[in-house]
């Protein structure tokens, strides 16, 4: 099914073709060639679209802009897009899709690790390449999965010690219940202690909890210098409007890993949204040329004003990194473009991304950031070409590329 960009954004609920408009392809001679086709499985709709839907947007903006320029290899890009729901047994069903039907040279997809973790196995039963443009908490060991955005230590070896010297030594954390929220918590408690703090509460929740009054509760009872949010989803956004009813960040300031990748600032107010501190590979504020370029081309691409954010510009760079690894190797097929990733790079909006071989994630700034009342961030520090640290303790594809676990990282 061919349908324009505009229509593609509202009607895209299951498996849609999409292609760049016919005259990109005509005009550049490939309207006639062989398309390589890659896939897309987001969650355009379900209680976790907040994540994916500026990153379905930036995909489907990569492959253009490819397209525009000569396509890859002569050929023109041709994406299918898979809505997967929030619900894994689609991420599982959609991935043997995308790989057996549409023949899909790289898929790029998923939010949560649990999403992830029921493609990989799929990736590997039919020979796949697959791109997570998620962060996550670290771990993943595996030549057909790649990684282009932050894991812990890249995020909170920067982040904690400043909320330490800061707002002071005693935290209290909060995250959802599932894989990503506590083994991030883990981080956050040694980062902490090894900055000379303690963690005097940690408490999870499930996705669908949207009544935090019990536990505001008790951290005003705790009374920690600071608390750590790691909640994520639709429902966990009212934790942040019930904080500032409640206890206020003027009296116990917030940091979080999380806030800000689903744009949660901008659906708060100003109040319930400022002051918050986090660290990001990207941010519409960042100060660069190649940032304000991003975010000026994404918002007359898709025809939107609002906030792009960081999961935006995951999909972007993720895209990007393939079709470089694809120039170098000269061939699209999977094995020949994970021969290829060691090295390659794409100047990102956010900074410049080198894949290391060692584990196929990603070298690359990040910056620390403090949201504001104008729903977006202000800039406080850039950390350059930051690695993956923590998952190259545990990882060496060099040396054992067959390796496919997801490693505990103490």
């Amino acid at each position: 099914m061919r349908i324009d960009r505009r229509q593609f954004f509202k009607t895209a609920t299951g498996a849609l073709g999409f292609a760049s408009f016919p005259f990109l392809l005509k005009s550049n001679g490939l309207a006639a060639e062989q398309p390589i086709r890659i896939a897309s499985i987001l969650d355009k709709t379900g209680g976790l679209n907040i994540y994916s839907l500026k990153q379905i947007t930036a995909i489907a903006m990569a492959v253009d802009e490819i397209n525009k320029a000569g396509g890859l290899l002569g050929r023109p890009l041709e994406l299918v897009f898979y809505d997967s729901q929030s619900n894994n047994q689609l991420n599982s069903q959609y991935m043997a899709q995308a790989l057996i039907k549409d023949k899909a040279s790289a898929v790029f997809g998923g939010v949560t690790s649990a999403s992830r973790e029921v493609m990989r196995p799929v990736v590997h039963k039919f020979g796949g390449l697959y791109f997570y443009n998620s962060m996550y908490e670290g771990g993943v060991c595996d030549r057909r999965h790649v990684c282009v955005a932050q894991v812990p230590s890249q995020q909170l070896s920067p982040l904690v010690p400043r909320v330490v010297k800061d707002y002071g030594k005693k935290c209290y954390i909060l995250g959802a219940d599932y894989i990503y929220p506590h083994t991030t918590a883990k981080w956050i408690q040694k980062y902490t202690r090894d900055a000379g703090g303690e963690d005097i509460g940690v408490e999870f929740f499930p996705l669908d909890v949207s009544n935090f009054a019990p536990v505001l509760s008790r951290i005003q009872a705790a009374k920690p210098d600071v608390v750590w949010s790691i909640l994520v989803g639709s429902a966990h956004n009212a934790f942040y409007r019930q904080y500032e009813s409640t206890i206020g960040k003027a009296k116990i300031p917030l940091a979080s890993c999380m806030f800000g990748i689903g744009r949660e600032q901008t659906y708060l107010s100003s109040e319930e949204a400022a002051g918050i501190m986090n660290v990001t590979p990207f941010h519409d504020e960042l100060p660069t040329e190649k940032a304000q370029d991003f975010v000026r081309k994404f918002k007359e691409y898709s025809g939107e004003q609002d906030y792009v954010g960081d999961y935006g510009e995951y999909g972007y760079r993720g895209v990007n990194i393939w079709a470089n690894a694809v120039k170098k190797a000269g061939d699209p097929s999977p094995d020949a473009v994970i021969a290829a990733l060691d090295g390659v790079q794409f100047e990102a909006p956010g900074g410049l991304v080198t894949v290391d071989g060692q584990t196929n994630h990603a070298i690359m700034d990040v910056h620390l950031v403090k949201s504001n009342k104008k729903q977006g961030w202000d800039h406080l520090e850039t950390f350059k070409q930051l690695q993956p640290i923590d998952t190259q303790a545990v990882c060496d594809l060099r040396k054992n590329p067959n390796d496919t676990k997801q490693y505990t990282i103490e």
